[in-house]
């Protein structure tokens, strides 16, 4: 199994994230933004859902503009990964970087990583704490385990942040999922407008600085607060 992994400088113990890629995979932007988390005081683990392909792939932008046929081999690569999957990747990376089954986590996952961390929370609700979801795909489906039908029995915080604008996930794609989350305790729902999918990654086209600053403080906040609530 092959993890990215990212903290801070020092030797203490320092609380957990699982962060799940997006389709793209592990590139350039992935590692900036596990450091920027890094920076905040977590260390950062990223399962590499890729890695039976091979190792570490992942396509930049400026790859898949030289080369439009990388477009279908994300496409390929992404269409093999199931949540079975990513689950194995998940208890695959906790055991390899010292798990002790006991010590609480949050998650936060982009596109269909958003998918992977909501699956996580409730596979795992005695360790995870907290959750975001950004411009996430795949929370409504037509198959009986759709997260959207588990959605309302979700026990810990949730950040989700949704572009009215996202042009892969539309934003009434989502309703069914944001309509089971809206009424739990502690679910913050933003929606930017003008946002588009993948409006995190400075660089692309679709990055949209107010939902990727407003979403980044979103998330700091409720894992400060999930995790010291934890504490106490």
């Amino acid at each position: 199994m092959v993890v990215l992994r990212k903290r801070p400088v020092g030797d203490a113990v320092w609380p957990r994230v699982v962060m799940f890629h997006d389709g793209p995979g592990i590139r350039g932007a992935t590692h900036e933004f596990a450091a920027r988390l890094a920076g905040e005081g977590y260390e950062v683990l990223v399962p590499d859902l890729y890695h039976r392909h091979g190792r570490l792939l992942g396509w930049e932008l400026h790859e898949r503009q030289a080369d439009p046929s990388l477009v279908d081999r994300l496409w390929e690569m992404l269409s093999t990964l199931t949540d079975a999957g990513i689950q194995a990747d998940l208890d695959a990376t906790l055991k390899a970087n010292d798990d002790d089954d006991e010590e609480p986590l949050a998650t936060i996952g982009f596109c269909v990583g958003a998918r992977a961390a909501f699956r996580s929370m409730m596979r795992l609700p005695h360790r995870f704490v907290a959750g975001a979801l950004w411009h996430p795909s795949f929370l409504v489906d037509d198959q009986p385990d759709s997260p959207h039908l588990s959605a309302g029995g979700l026990g810990a915080p949730l950040f989700v942040g949704i572009g009215d604008a996202d042009q892969m996930q539309p934003l009434a794609s989502h309703l069914p999922f944001l309509d089971a989350i809206r009424p739990l305790p502690d679910v913050e729902i933003a929606v930017y407008p003008g946002a588009d999918h993948g409006y995190t990654w400075r660089g692309w086209p679709s990055y949209h600085e107010a939902a990727a600053t407003a979403s980044f403080a979103s998330t700091i906040a409720l894992f400060r607060r999930a995790f010291a609530d934890r504490r106490d």
